[in-house]
């Protein structure tokens, strides 16, 4: 009998939001996570949700589109989320202060008082990215966040650092 009512009460994967502004390479990273593969990608309209398996521990991770009228809609997606991971295009200074602006739009909301936030700044490979642990930090105010987190440079594209955060939140989940 208790085999039978075990699954019953089988606790479902934690819920992770992946945030960030429009191109920033959420989705890239989310493919890059589940099949190891680089995938040409369009601007996410609404959301995808995929669960992976990450040694071991099951994730749900909810990719929502950044553009800035989708952006609104996000705050129904908090409630019973666990994480944040935001990702931020660390190639693109002119959206920095935006960028900044959301994520302490979003970090500041109730729902999320007990998230853990991972931020990943994506783009490392390229040229023009900001390659600064320090600046990145100060550019975005981290210092100023009360949850617990973390920022990964990484690269959607050659995959690097992405192990690196996702060890860090499973690990803080």
């Amino acid at each position: 009998m208790g085999n039978f009512i075990k699954p019953l009460f089988a606790l479902s994967p934690p819920r992770i939001l992946l945030l960030g502004l429009d191109g920033a390479g959420k989705t890239s990273i989310l493919y890059k996570l589940q099949i190891n593969q680089t995938i040409q990608t369009i601007p996410t309209i609404g959301f995808n949700v995929e669960e992976l398996d990450y040694n071991g521990t099951k994730l749900c991770m909810w990719d929502l589109g950044g553009q800035k009228q989708v952006r609104t809609l996000w705050k129904h997606y908090f409630s019973k989320s666990q994480a944040l991971v935001f990702v931020v295009d660390s190639a693109d200074s002119d959206r920095m202060e935006e960028c900044k602006e959301e994520l302490f739009s979003v970090i500041n909301d109730p729902l999320l008082a007990k998230a853990k936030i991972l931020i990943f700044a994506n783009k490392q490979d390229l040229d023009e990215a900001n390659k600064s642990r320090e600046k990145l930090e100060s550019f975005l105010g981290l210092k100023e966040i009360k949850q617990v987190w973390n920022l990964q440079l990484c690269s959607a594209v050659s995959g690097d650092g992405l192990k690196e955060g996702l060890d860090w939140l499973s690990k803080n989940l």
